[in-house]
């Protein structure tokens, strides 16, 4: 009886020692910031609104948020966000960052789209 009462405390004493690893407290690191390459959008990138015109034709929207401003152009391939803003001394607005899209929503190359919106009827 005695070997019995051992064995079953040193189980319940080494099932004792057997612990869960918690979790460390703390931050995560933040996910990379993702690269985009300008290659390409020599076209659109640093242009005034009027140079967008000339090469795209008319936008299909426009946005106006403090000295913010996007114009967006659509066709039947994508969408262009171009977001325009005056340098750091003020002055005219120049595109500093463009998104794009297929009309569904999914992502597409942004040269490819300035490309196809070069292209579309209004645009040079």
């Amino acid at each position: 009886m005695r070997a019995v009462s051992a064995i079953v405390a040193g189980g319940l004493l080494a099932s004792g020692c057997a612990t869960i690893p918690t979790p460390v407290a703390g931050t995560a690191p933040p996910p990379p910031s993702a690269t985009y390459s300008a290659v390409g959008l020599e076209r659109v990138l640093g242009q005034n609104e009027n140079a967008l015109i000339g090469l795209m034709g008319q936008p299909n929207a426009e946005v106006t948020e403090g000295t913010g401003r996007k114009l967006q152009f659509a066709s039947s391939i994508c969408v262009l966000d171009a977001y325009l803003y005056p340098g750091k001394g003020g002055g005219v607005p120049v595109v500093a960052h463009v998104d794009a899209r297929q009309r569904d929503g999914r992502a597409i190359d942004r040269a490819s789209c300035v490309a196809a919106l070069t292209r579309r009827a209004g645009g040079r």
